[in-house]
């Protein structure tokens, strides 16, 4: 019998994760705009931005079909499928820092990004 070589293949995990201080801030602004705490963060991409894709942060009362779900710090995350395979071990964390102040999105994914940060290529 012949022996096979068996190579092992990175897996790439489908997972977002999100820092505390980002689900605090989220938190906080469901607080400040009335949005029912049982509403889940919506968290994508879409075409356009300097870099060729934007992220996109919103609200949804509910997930859509076959959306997958993530629960971190006690936030409900919901993430496309489309949007899943380029953010995939992304960081969603926030700066209040001399820089700005807003969501940061630590993506690995990403080959390329603007100077706001708020568009990229993969």
């Amino acid at each position: 019998m012949a022996d096979f070589l068996t190579i092992n293949k990175p897996v790439m995990e489908e997972n977002i994760l999100l820092t505390e201080k980002a689900a605090q801030q989220v938190v906080k602004i469901k607080q400040e705009n009335n949005i029912p705490a049982e509403n889940g963060l919506r968290v994508g991409v879409k075409g356009g931005g300097c870099s060729g894709l934007s992220y996109v942060l919103g609200f949804d009362a509910e997930p859509k079909p076959n959306d997958k779900i993530f629960q971190i710090h006690g936030i409900t995350i919901y993430v496309d499928p489309k949007s899943l395979f380029y953010l995939s071990g992304t960081e969603l964390d926030f700066s209040d820092g001399l820089n700005g102040k807003g969501f940061v999105f630590n993506n690995p994914n990403a080959t390329k990004s603007c100077g706001c940060g708020s568009s990229f290529s993969a």
